[in-house]
């Protein structure tokens, strides 16, 4: 099965059928899938539509419904936002690109602290808690820069845009906007 994408059939009944198995699971049982990396798609059993990121977001739901939720109200709420937004593509890219980076990051601490302290060590298993709790406040505030520095990024991307579209519609006349004597607009 090693490189091969595992089905998962979901039935009008709401149950998930694993087909490498031939059993039902459970949305625990997706989770651990997702835990262990290995790569999966869920269908849908009558119509044959993929719903694998459906499923993720369900196991997220009850991720964020129990325990400490790692999204506030504030930030779910600004995601809502950016659908239908024309940043709405580039935000998903932005977001998996950070989390990305984050991760690359993790597994490097990770492998750093098995090469030091062995490979079943328990100081190596709480090194990544540890960092955090010790780096917490400066990597904080380098996330706070780069948050600041992409802000004004974004910023400058779209004053530039609004300019080139001005010069590229700068020569039209349209109905109800007042121009200026050299024929552009007043704005």
């Amino acid at each position: 099965m090693a490189g091969q994408t595992r089905l998962i059939k979901k039935y009008p009944n709401r149950r998930l059928y694993d087909t490498a198995l031939s059993c039902y699971i459970t949305l625990a049982d997706v989770r651990d899938l997702v835990l262990n990396q290995d790569e999966f798609q869920v269908i849908d059993a009558k119509t044959g539509d993929d719903l694998t990121r459906s499923i993720l977001l369900q196991i997220i739901l009850e991720a964020e419904s129990g325990g400490a939720p790692m999204f506030t109200s504030d930030v779910l709420a600004q995601m809502i936002r950016f659908y239908g937004n024309a940043m709405q593509g580039f935000m998903g890219r932005y977001l998996e690109n950070n989390i990305g980076a984050f991760t690359e990051m993790q597994a490097k601490l990770q492998e750093q602290a098995k090469s030091l302290y062995g490979e079943n060590s328990p100081i190596s298993n709480d090194l990544w808690t540890q960092f955090l709790n010790f780096q917490g406040p400066a990597m904080q505030s380098m996330m706070g820069t780069y948050m600041e520095q992409s802000k004004r990024m974004f910023v400058q991307m779209q004053e530039q845009l609004d300019a080139q579209t001005r010069n590229i519609f700068n020569g039209f006349q349209f109905p109800g906007v007042p121009t200026d004597a050299a024929g552009g607009d007043k704005t």
